[in-house]
């Protein structure tokens, strides 16, 4: 008997992709430049001019297509616009809001045409306020180029200016009718006020204001501060002994004196390397220094790559327009400076952009990457860096685009570009977090657990400055206490607090020890310090209750105190631990009081065990490569492995330890856990004295998912209906990757042959 029945295939994991989401914008055609300016999101894809609110919602959109029009009684050309027709596109190169002029500056080239300008109102980018055939900016398509606004002061004002700065790419031949391609580094017009009127490079200068490249060059970001105007380059080379170039420039005196201010140097990452090539920078706010990060990759490709710290504040008592690679008036090549880096603060594969703030004394770093993920990194004032997190992740590989930013509006959000899509992402998930440990554990600078609200929120979100956060610096826990005893035989107790608080929380803080004789007792926060009184230690320890009130905020913490010098044994790790754990110290002689000798457990990282264990090797782990949901049952071969009770695995800063069974000494079985990341998660061996050995590595992927279904209708059996369906599954088993709605309907004629379930796949 045949049974006719609608097929719903249900998705397991991002059943919403399908869906048009909040905070997302879909762009027709690929993206090529988007900008932001008070709070208008400015887009040019291939086909389209976008105007956004900060939200991602729509104002308006203009199309790139149409036709070129002469300008009766003149030789000029004009772009007339349709939506439907059309035989040219203007492709954008330049996409510059400005702000003080109220206008959006458009520059690119036209298809059968040369370069082409536009200023577009602020407001309206459907009102076009001046045109011309002119270049400004690579006339290429596709252009490692950069280009900015940059203030430059004149004997009368200031000045604003077009910076472009072109590639020059040696072997690409120049576009037939069209000028020469630009010098290297030039400086534009932005209105008639300025000699030589909108969009020229000329001025009342004597001399020609240009830098030259005379080899290749491909030009990587760029920007200003105050005065000074920093470009970072790669000059890629035939031997791959590649250079990453950072240029600066005064913009003081005008155009010619601005360019011939130019001073260089040569960014080093490690000695030796070969490859080096930069994929995307930001500027950090705040300075001075000027601190600065790029995305670097370290073997020419995109793979291996690295997020790295300069400090790149300018050295201005070097001889101007004196650069080895990079000239005004060229003459003699000194000698290359080099910039070596402060910190390489983040290794993951595949980042291609990057976005830097401050958030109080914190560094954040928004990452983006080549397999679809836009990671947090936060970076304390000593350069110590928290556990990464991922904000958002496709469910596919779609790439990251070069240039993230920040929603100047509410300062909460960063929109993320992808080919034909732009995200707007939230810069914390605090609300996720439910109690105040979990809030404080998060590591975010952005996030404060609200004592009026009960909840884990943004500082401006919580009443009356009655919150508690993480402090200036990272920390392992919220509460730290030393032990210590006096040449009196007094022991005195202190307790720090790990936290930064609101005025509110602070105007009510206490701390006490429950049912505890004391002898004094000193409060000033962060620290309350104890003298106790005729204290003796029991062996298993003596068990404490700490109160702390910090506003409507309570914490309540357990400890057990011990006598220093009475922990002892083998000098261990273990004891080791043990011994910082218990608010002790390590000294040479073993364990002792806190006053005694080192207090932080990387005296302890460096010891070896004592236990006589033979080290275990690893050979392979299958599956080694898994969807961030990970699988089960994977098998790892090697040798030693009869003493290991646990597989670690090392998660950016966070390692998770998971058993294992059926251990042979030559391969176990073990759960591969899933996965907030996709990337690579490094894995080793723990055994019973807390000692990790081994080496391996599992890559984390994007789950694979299916897009289509042919045909999308069939007949199928009822019985087999229900034996196949709640097994089905898209490429990996143990999961369904599938989003489709379809329906089975009609009846075969007689004698047909059924189609299978399997068929429709």
């Amino acid at each position: 008997m045949m049974i006719i029945l609608p097929a719903l295939l249900i998705l397991w994991g991002e059943a919403a992709q399908c869906l048009e989401e909040d905070g997302r914008f879909n762009l027709k055609g690929d993206l090529r430049h988007f900008a932001v300016a008070n709070g208008t999101v400015y887009i040019a894809t291939e086909e389209m001019l976008y105007q956004l609110n900060h939200d991602l919602t729509l104002v308006r959109s203009l199309s790139q297509r149409g036709f070129l029009t002469h300008i009766p009684g003149t030789s000029e050309l004009k772009l007339t616009r349709s939506s439907d027709k059309g035989n040219v596109t203007f492709s954008v190169n330049v996409l510059l809001p400005h702000v003080a002029d109220e206008n959006v500056i458009v520059c690119g080239v036209i298809d059968k045409g040369c370069g082409y300008c536009e200023l577009l109102d602020f407001k309206n980018i459907a009102n076009v306020l001046y045109w011309e055939e002119t270049e400004v900016g690579s006339l290429w398509r596709s252009s490692a180029s950069v280009s900015l606004l940059v203030s430059v002061e004149t004997r009368t004002r200031a000045e604003t200016y077009i910076l472009t700065a072109v590639q020059q790419y040696k072997k690409e031949p120049t576009k037939t009718g069209c000028p020469p391609l630009s010098d290297a580094v030039n400086l534009c017009n932005t209105n008639n006020n300025q000699p030589g009127l909108i969009f020229s490079i000329n001025s009342k200068e004597i001399g020609s204001p240009k830098i030259i490249r005379e080899d290749d060059v491909e030009f990587v970001d760029g920007f200003q501060i105050n005065s000074i105007i920093y470009l970072f380059s790669n000059l890629p080379s035939k031997d791959r002994n590649n250079k990453v170039r950072l240029l600066w420039l005064e913009g003081k005196g005008g155009k010619l004196q601005t360019l011939k201010s130019l001073r260089g140097a040569t960014l080093r990452v490690s000695d030796g390397e070969k490859g080096l090539r930069l994929i995307a920078s930001s500027v950090i706010p705040g300075g001075p220094p000027v601190l600065w990060c790029g995305v670097f990759s370290v073997d020419g490709g995109q793979t291996n790559t690295e997020l790295v710290l300069f400090d790149i504040s300018p050295d201005l008592t070097r001889e101007q327009d004196m650069d080895p690679d990079f000239c005004s008036d060229c003459g003699d090549k000194p000698v290359d400076e080099t910039l070596k880096p402060k910190k390489v603060i983040f290794k993951q594969n595949y980042m291609t952009s990057v976005l830097a703030v401050t958030q109080k004394n914190w560094m954040v770093f928004f990452i983006g990457t080549g397999d679809g993920q836009l990671i947090k990194l936060a970076v304390d004032k000593k350069y110590q860096t928290t556990c990464s997190r991922v904000l958002y992740k496709t469910s596919d590989d779609r790439k990251v685009f070069q240039t993230l930013h920040l929603d100047q509006v509410d300062l909460k959000h960063v929109y993320v570009p992808f080919q034909n899509q732009i995200n707007r992402v939230p810069v914390s998930k605090c609300s996720t977090y439910k109690t105040l440990q979990d809030c404080w554990s998060a590591q975010d600078p952005y996030c404060v657990w609200c004592g009026s609200d009960k909840s884990c929120t943004f500082e401006d979100d919580c009443k009356d400055s009655d919150w508690l956060s993480i402090p200036d610096d990272s920390q392992q826990k919220m509460v730290s206490y030393k032990v210590a005893q006096e040449n009196t035989g007094q022991i005195t107790l202190t307790i720090q607090m790990h936290l930064s608080v609101g005025k509110s929380a602070l105007s009510n803080f206490i701390c006490q020890l429950e049912h505890f004789k004391m002898k004094n007792h000193e409060l000033q926060f962060p620290q309350c310090t104890f003298i106790l009184e005729n204290t003796t230690f029991p062996a298993q320890g003596l068990p404490i209750k700490l109160k702390v009130g910090l506003g409507t905020s309570e914490l309540l913490e357990r400890l057990n105190l011990l006598n220093c010098t009475k922990i002892s044994g083998p000098p261990t790790s273990v004891l080791c631990r043990q011994c910082i754990d218990a608010g002790c110290s390590w000294t040479t002689n073993g364990c002792s009081w806190a006053n005694k000798g080192v207090g932080n457990d990387g005296v302890c990282q460096m010891m070896e065990s004592w236990m006589n264990f033979s080290r275990p090797q690893i050979s392979s782990i299958t599956p080694s490569v898994v969807s961030f949901y990970g699988r089960n049952n994977a098998v790892l071969k090697g040798f030693n492995l009869s003493s290991v009770i646990r597989v670690r695995f090392q998660a950016d800063c966070t390692p998770q330890e998971f058993p294992v069974w059926d251990n042979t000494g030559e391969n176990l079985t073990f759960h591969i856990p899933s996965a907030e990341n996709k990337g690579v998660v490094k894995v080793c061996l723990l055994l019973p004295d807390g000692s990790c050995h081994g080496s391996a590595k599992i890559t984390y992927r994007s789950a694979p998912s299916c897009t289509s279904i042919s045909p999308k209708s069939t007949w199928i059996r009822y019985d087999c209906f229900k034996t196949v369906f709640p097994n089905l599954c898209c490429l990996e088993p143990g999961h369904l990757y599938l989003s489709l709605t379809s329906e089975i309907f009609g009846a075969p004629s007689r004698g047909a042959r059924t189609p299978s379930w399997e068929s429709m796949f």
